[in-house]
């Protein structure tokens, strides 16, 4: 059997595709129009009709709920949000610490709503392991671990190489820190869970129905346009296609891989009882989990930039890539070295120009937007929708500022990418010195980050 290359994702072929909901029949209005169709807009929908039974709520989804990365993912329901260093620069260290916490309440409000709302998305919170296997990466695990001790995480744990090999044995670890806030999960039955229930809830879902551009009050579709006082744009790495949204946020490409179900014997090689997500302090980092059905699901970057701010074919991925995975598995777990790779695919993240996830209302316009997650959306997308309810309750007078509104993250502005060749030259550069830098520090005995990716982390602006 050879492996399915695309086809969106794993996750899908686990699932089957679903049929389209009906498009958009014509002009319409509504009290609140979402437009897309994934984690950050059914979320929203759900916590807006929650609060505000009433409310007329109209999400429109380009293709189906889910078919971006909300349907692609690494399953990793972490307390990880993008920028979170940057916003205890501009608003204190206080802030910061606020923002966080959030972050590690975020992971059990999912878990919470799935439940209540008898969503089966093979929730298991096993928390977040991540190891380093050479000299720099414990100097940095190390240095991140004591930073996050800092922002409040004091249920943090710190391992040396045995206790790491008793969680999970990969191979060449030297130490790893655990949270306890975080859980894996099935992308997909988490997103298809969603879109029912808010469906339940009475939200208006139109999919097959691309928004090609948002105004004020306005979402204009080829089938018509939806009117409504609030217009939210939650389309993430997808953002660039909407008219005069080219440079707003760099779709980054993330690249997957899912072997067969792996037999015992490999498990009992490989431990990973405790089906932590899995990560390591790579400078082009992987992540991981052990599915329920006992395969590995492994992603990193592949061609991390397509130029013009393009989007993948239904996940179709470079075969370069996909050996380039492998490999990563084979390294950090020898005895899969036989084991079928079933499935491979990628998808696109938002990455804003200084990598701080955001979420926003323009009270003057009504228009609204959230994302830039980098990668840590699964959780983030939670809060995010919590926040944009809270804004519009406070925008619409039925409340006032909450703990979430005065979160530093809140309206946070952000410069807009360069235009092309530059971006496209800035972003392939960017990995091409972290590749390289990760290599050097392979065969390094130095503890210290190589310089390389000290430089190219200054200039990109990600730390």
């Amino acid at each position: 059997m050879s492996t399915v290359n695309g086809g969106i994702s794993f996750w899908y072929a686990d699932q089957g595709t679903p049929i389209p909901r009906e498009p958009l029949p014509g002009d319409a209005t509504a009290d609140i129009c979402i437009v897309g169709g994934g984690y950050t807009g059914l979320w929203t929908a759900y916590y807006l009709k929650k609060a505000v039974p009433f409310l007329n709520i109209t999400v429109l989804e380009a293709k189906f709920c889910g078919y971006g990365a909300s349907g692609r993912n690494g399953g990793w329901l972490y307390n990880g949000i993008a920028g979170r260093d940057r916003y205890a620069k501009l608003h204190g260290h206080e802030a910061a610490v606020r923002l966080q916490q959030a972050m590690n309440d975020t992971v059990d409000e999912v878990v919470r709503v799935a439940a209540e709302e008898n969503i089966d998305a093979d929730i298991h919170q096993g928390g977040v392991l991540e190891v380093a296997y050479t000299p720099a990466q414990l100097a940095r695990l190390k240095d991140f671990h004591s930073v996050e001790i800092a922002f409040g995480e004091k249920d943090r744990v710190l391992r040396g190489a045995r206790e790491t090999g008793e969680r999970i044995n990969v191979t060449g670890a030297v130490g790893s820190t655990w949270t306890p806030h975080g859980a894996r999960l099935h992308p997909v039955k988490l997103v298809k869970g969603l879109a029912a229930t808010v469906e339940a809830l009475g939200v208006t879902i139109h999919e097959s129905t691309p928004v090609t551009e948002i105004k004020p009050k306005h979402a204009h579709t080829p089938y018509g346009t939806v009117r409504a006082p609030y217009i939210l744009r939650c389309t993430e790495g997808f953002t660039a296609n909407l008219k005069g949204q080219r440079r707003t946020w760099l779709p980054m490409n993330s690249s997957m891989i899912a072997t067969e179900p792996l037999p015992r014997s490999v498990w009992d090689t490989i431990g990973w009882d405790g089906r932590e997500t899995l990560g390591d302090m790579a400078h082009a980092y992987m992540y991981a989990q052990r599915t329920a059905d006992d395969r590995i699901a492994l992603g990193g970057r592949g061609v991390p930039y397509r130029y013009g701010s393009g989007t993948d074919n239904d996940g179709r991925t470079q075969p370069a890539t996909i050996e380039a995975l492998r490999d990563i598995l084979v390294r950090l777990f020898p005895t899969t070295g036989a084991a079928r790779i079933d499935h491979a695919w990628s998808g696109v993240l938002g990455v804003p120009r200084d990598w701080c996830a955001t979420v926003t209302l323009d009270r003057s316009t009504g228009l609204g937007w959230a994302g830039g997650y980098v990668g840590s959306g699964v959780a983030t997308t939670n809060l995010a929708a919590r926040t944009l309810r809270d804004l519009i309750q406070q925008d619409s007078g039925q409340s006032g500022p909450t703990d979430l509104t005065t979160l530093p993250w809140v309206n946070h502005r952000v410069r807009r990418w360069e235009p092309e060749p530059f971006r496209w030259l800035g972003v392939h550069g960017m990995y091409a010195a972290y590749r390289t830098a990760d290599r050097r520090e392979l065969t390094s005995p130095r503890p210290g980050t190589d310089p390389i990716a000290k430089a190219a982390n200054r200039l990109s602006g990600r730390h």
